[in-house]
């Protein structure tokens, strides 16, 4: 377990004078490694509530630069990084953020060629992307690689956030938690629903729903609380309504059903 300096106890008193986290769970944040997938709406909280929160190193994948169009909601950069790559930008709010925080930029796309290298070098991960194409990859490599993923997608006012543990199995070795396709069996034709880019977001709306990410991120990490495995977390924000729906492990499911496909099959068949 990793020691904590005095400026970090100043700094995290108030998450160690709660007793669900103390200073053990403050020491597990220090020592975890979280992927970010995405520095852009959801990524932003994200990585800053995890930045604050102490976890000592995030890595960051996104091959984007900052633009004007992004302010309105990706707000760890600023209008001074505009055309800097997005990794680069949040890596210097991270370090103005907390200077304990170690950052592990990744300039790049991830993709059927690189996920698994990418997913193994961390505990845990959190899908910030906006599309389904890298959420269905990323979903599926974490199931391969063994790690907790935390994924999330927003619509015009609209919200939804689960965790996924789906390599999980009880005593006698079967598999008990559903997959991101147990939720979403088939993924959608591309075009068929509109980006934000198409439609619009409303920028808090990113902010809410990625701070519930990086909530259910240091949960998972520090281990109090019920986890959002087998539940979807949805919320609508134009009333202002929050409930939670639960879903459950299909046998039909490729990765942990009657008939599993390999990591090599899965990318020749979904992720080429």
């Amino acid at each position: 377990m990793l020691s904590l300096t005095a400026s970090e106890l100043e700094r995290y008193a108030r998450h160690i004078v709660l007793r669900d986290v103390g200073g053990p769970g403050q020491q597990k944040l220090k020592a975890a490694r979280v992927l970010v997938i995405g520095a852009g709406g959801l990524g932003a909280p994200v990585l800053q509530y995890l930045a604050a929160a102490g976890v000592g190193t995030i890595g960051i994948v996104d091959d984007d630069v900052v633009s004007l169009s992004n302010l309105q909601r990706q707000i760890i950069h600023d209008t001074e990084k505009l055309g800097e790559p997005k990794v680069a930008s949040a890596a210097e709010a991270i370090a103005r953020l907390n200077p304990n925080v170690r950052v592990v930029p990744h300039p790049t796309r991830i993709s059927g060629q690189n996920a698994m290298a990418l997913i193994n070098d961390y505990h845990i991960v959190v899908d910030g992307s906006d599309n389904f194409a890298t959420r269905y990859l990323v979903s599926d490599a974490c199931f391969y690689a063994g790690r907790p993923l935390v994924t999330a997608a927003v619509g015009q006012f609209d919200g939804s956030v689960t965790l996924l543990k789906p390599f999980e199995r009880d005593d006698e070795g079967n598999y008990i938690n559903p997959t991101y396709r147990c939720l979403f069996p088939k993924r959608p034709e591309a075009g068929s629903i509109p980006t934000c880019t198409e439609a619009g977001v409303l920028g808090a709306l990113t902010g809410l729903v990625g701070t519930l990410q990086a909530l259910e991120v240091i949960k998972e990490i520090v281990g109090f609380g019920e986890g959002l495995v087998g539940r979807m977390l949805l919320a609508d924000t134009l009333s202002m309504h929050f409930e939670t729906i639960k879903y459950k492990r299909s046998a039909k499911n490729p990765l942990n059903g009657d008939t599993p496909k390999t990591w090599s099959e899965m990318l020749e068949i979904e992720h080429g």
